[in-house]
């Protein structure tokens, strides 16, 4: 059963998100946040076992927008998925940018939520059977989880991982991992490093060199990355928006 979370500033439109919700037959828990920081809230507050799977977000909310919420999730070691909702088709183009399921114009309609839930039922499930990662130890497979990778190093033809239990070398390249991580929060900070940006603590600026923190260690973020890294680091903290 799903874990779903509605997020809308207008009370009628809401109160329709979480009707339908709540009458399919596949989602068993529907939380309402009337507005995107209230939506952090209760996302930083719950326990990654119990996670949202998806989130249904208006597009245009006071503060915070639903495209910064999505971003927020971003940086997330097992993001829900997000489902953009809308008056407007302005933002479709950014919302598919930001790897949204889909975008569902207002009024909502019943068959096209369903199919909005087919999708998230269809990529959880191959998302759940990609968070493991098989690593080969004397002659032996063993499976270290995503979430448990402070970062990845290009070393040649493997990657290293160094996780919060040691490291492990898998035949991989860093650009196949960044594909498929790009979306559960892994950030690239040098051509040959990745990180996981919630295990990130601390960023560091000292004059033109910016360095970040992750497991212990800090890390130097290439000059071409930098800016790119603060902007995504900072945007879990998102403050502001795109107005209603």
């Amino acid at each position: 059963m799903l874990r779903a979370l509605a997020v809308d500033d207008e009370l009628p439109a809401l109160e329709e998100m979480s009707y339908l919700l709540r009458h399919d037959p596949r989602v068993g828990e529907v939380a309402t946040a009337a507005d995107a920081t209230a939506a952090m809230r209760q996302i930083s507050e719950r326990d990654e076992a119990y996670m949202f799977d998806t989130l249904f977000l208006d597009v245009r909310m006071p503060g915070p927008s639903g495209v910064d919420l999505a971003r927020f999730v971003s940086a997330l070691a097992n993001p829900p998925l997000v489902v953009f909702v809308s008056a407007h088709e302005d933002f479709a183009v950014t919302a598919f940018e930001l790897r949204a399921v889909d975008y569902l114009l207002k009024p909502l309609r019943e068959e096209r939520l369903a199919d909005a839930l087919d999708r998230v039922i269809e990529l959880r499930q191959d998302a759940t059977a990609r968070t493991r990662i098989p690593v080969e130890l004397a002659g032996r497979v063993r499976f270290i989880e995503r979430a448990d990778i402070y970062y990845a190093q290009a070393r040649g033809d493997y990657v290293l991982l160094r996780t919060v239990n040691g490291t492990h070398l898998i035949r991989s390249t860093l650009g196949a991992l960044e594909r498929d991580w790009a979306s559960t929060g892994f950030v690239r900070i040098h051509r040959s490093i990745l990180v996981a940006a919630r295990h990130v603590s601390e960023l560091h600026t000292d004059g033109s060199r910016t360095r970040v923190r992750v497991g212990g260690e800090l890390l130097l973020v290439s000059r071409r990355q930098a800016r790119e890294v603060r902007e995504r680091l900072l945007s879990q903290t998102v403050t502001g928006g795109e107005g209603s």
